[in-house]
């Protein structure tokens, strides 16, 4: 079967994005079927494509798929009105692939929402069987965040959610908040599944060069963040549980944060301002090279701002790469990952809002290395039995494919 396959931010893992749409392209092919790939150019991402654009998208095969990529200029650093300019024109522009390309099924994934358009559009007029899969509820999160308030945009945001669940032959849900926030809007269960996010064990089993940033020594504790640095990451926490460390005077401890996003700039500012010589800002790096700084780090940060929304409704692609390398991870918001890691034994869960808590961890990280790599061992003993990619993408296979069939 073919499918066609809508992601506005695709990236191989060449890029610094999260890589679930290659690596679930990937396990298509495997499976004997074949991809049309349909996504925007992105700041962090890597298509695999370099020709030159013409008439403002260009195409070729990247490893085994058929990449359609449309010329528009997105990064983390944009604005809430420049983001939905873009988000418009991915819509416009692949609902025109959609009704011309051949498909057997119609596949689309979020962020953003408006990424289901074109496949209302397949399943509407051309009758093509529709899978829609939601990493992130919208409007629920950015209406708690508070990032989305007018009623009229809200209103229509949950329109468009509402038609694209009802347009949708199956969807997959990444965590249990999300499949939980899908079956409110009146979805039967039956018709979604929850696939989260994988461990990609075959990249970790065999890491680049472990390395550190320049100023780590080897003997300090390194804990590292990898990903967006926005209004919803709540970098500020990591900020703060390090002025901690440094009002007691523990020196031994190195934060990393690799990345970009709006908020990157005004962290920087704030640790010069209180000198906090403990915080590195790293740029962010391909996911292969990061394998070995995560082969070179000690713990991994899962940070969220608190948002009660977040605790059961994300399943980031951080969190499953730090147990992937058999990094412990410390965790700042309660949920369902917050569980694992204390039923696993394999971090830290401290409360939110919390910077003495969050610096008592690392101190405990720091003064018991024996204990701190048996929870590593317990990371990756979690991502091989619970999240290896390999699984979760023939589960995912199956279920997009099997409603072709039927």
């Amino acid at each position: 079967m073919h499918v066609l396959y809508f992601h506005q931010h695709f990236s191989t893992r060449q890029g610094s994005a999260g890589t679930r749409s290659y690596e679930m392209a990937q396990a298509l092919i495997r499976a004997g079927h074949s991809v049309t790939m349909v996504c925007g150019s992105y700041a962090q991402g890597n298509t695999g494509l370099s020709a030159p654009f013409e008439k403002g998208r260009r195409r070729g095969v990247v490893d085994g798929i058929d990449v359609i990529e449309f010329n528009l200029d997105y990064g983390n650093h944009m604005g809430f009105l420049p983001r939905v300019g873009v988000f418009a024109k991915f819509a416009l522009g692949s609902v025109g692939v959609a009704l011309r390309e051949p498909a057997d099924i119609v596949f689309a994934t979020t962020t953003p929402l408006t990424a289901g358009i074109p496949g209302i559009f397949a399943r509407w007029l051309r009758r093509k069987p529709f899978v829609f899969e939601v990493r992130d509820l919208w409007p629920e999160l950015p209406k708690a965040m508070g990032v989305i308030t007018n009623p009229v945009v809200l209103w229509l945001m949950s329109v468009l959610e509402w038609v694209s669940y009802r347009s949708a032959d199956r969807l997959i849900g990444l965590s249990p908040g999300i499949v939980a926030g899908i079956s409110t809007r009146g979805v039967d269960r039956s018709r979604i599944a929850m696939v989260p996010n994988g461990c990609d064990l075959d990249l970790f089993a065999s890491p680049t060069a472990a390395w550190r940033p320049e100023g780590v020594n080897d003997d300090q504790l390194l804990a590292i963040f990898t990903g967006t640095h926005g209004p919803a990451n709540g970098l500020d926490a990591v900020l703060n549980a390090a002025a901690v460390l440094k009002e007691r005077g523990r020196d031994d401890i190195r934060f990393a944060l690799v990345g970009q996003g709006r908020e990157k700039l005004a962290l920087q500012a704030r640790a010069r301002d209180k000198a906090l010589g403990n915080v590195l800002f790293l740029d962010p790096v391909p996911k292969t090279r990061l394998t070995g700084l995560m082969a070179g780090a000690d713990l991994g940060l899962q940070v969220l701002r608190n948002v009660p929304a977040f605790y059961y409704g994300t399943s980031p692609n951080k969190f499953f790469d730090y147990i992937s390398a058999g990094l412990p991870v410390l965790n700042n918001y309660p949920g369902w990952l917050a569980g694992l890691i204390e039923e696993h034994y394999c971090g830290y869960a401290v409360s939110p809002d919390n910077p003495v808590a969050f610096a008592d961890a690392l101190i405990a990280a720091s003064e018991d290395r024996e204990g701190l790599r048996r929870k590593g061992e317990k990371a990756h003993a979690l991502a091989a039995s619970a999240f290896s990619r390999e699984k979760l993408s023939r589960d995912w296979v199956d279920w997009v494919t099997d409603i072709a069939k039927r």
